[in-house]
């Protein structure tokens, strides 16, 4: 996809976003299978993903999928989509789930997390323990939101209740 001139309508359109979000989640994956531990406070290290969880801390990384984020206004679609009343965000092994900001919008672009930079790689498809987790189907019903999967450019502290915002020029 071609990216429009900054300095044209369309470019301004692109890197206009009406506010910031924030962090309402985290967890970390402590090895593959296992439950999802939630926390409070997470620290993000450049090239490799979130410390505790168990993609890191191997040198260079899982490349793009580092760290995973979710859309908070996605969990209510996924529950109705699924037949359930409600998701937790534990069942769908993310890292961190983000709301008040359209992370679509944000593809191929930088977003400051707490004290963390992370470029946002492109969707994190959903697995199939899905299935296991919320019903058949489930694989179909997350499809297109399944969440985000990104790369740490700078390390630092990921909170509850940080801001996210969308970082036009580096």
């Amino acid at each position: 996809m071609a990216v429009p001139d900054p300095d044209s309508p369309l470019g301004r359109m692109r890197d206009a976003f009406p506010r910031s979000g924030r962090v309402t989640w985290i967890g970390l994956r402590t090895a593959r299978r296992e439950h999802v531990r939630v926390v409070d406070e997470v620290e993000a290290v450049a090239g490799e993903g979130l410390r505790g969880d168990h993609w890191t801390p191997r040198p260079g990384g899982p490349g793009t999928r580092q760290v995973t984020l979710l859309q908070a206004e996605h969990l209510p679609v996924i529950a109705a989509l699924t037949g359930h009343r409600e998701v937790d965000p534990a069942v769908l092994r993310r890292n961190l789930v983000v709301e008040g900001i359209n992370l679509t919008a944000l593809r191929g672009r930088h977003l400051r997390v707490g004290g963390a930079l992370l470029a946002l790689a492109g969707p994190c498809d959903p697995c199939s323990r899905m299935e296991e987790a919320l019903g058949e189907g489930a694989w179909n019903a997350l499809r297109g939101h399944g969440g985000w999967n990104a790369q740490v450019v700078e390390g630092g502290a990921v909170r509850l209740g940080d801001t996210a915002s969308a970082v036009v020029d580096l």
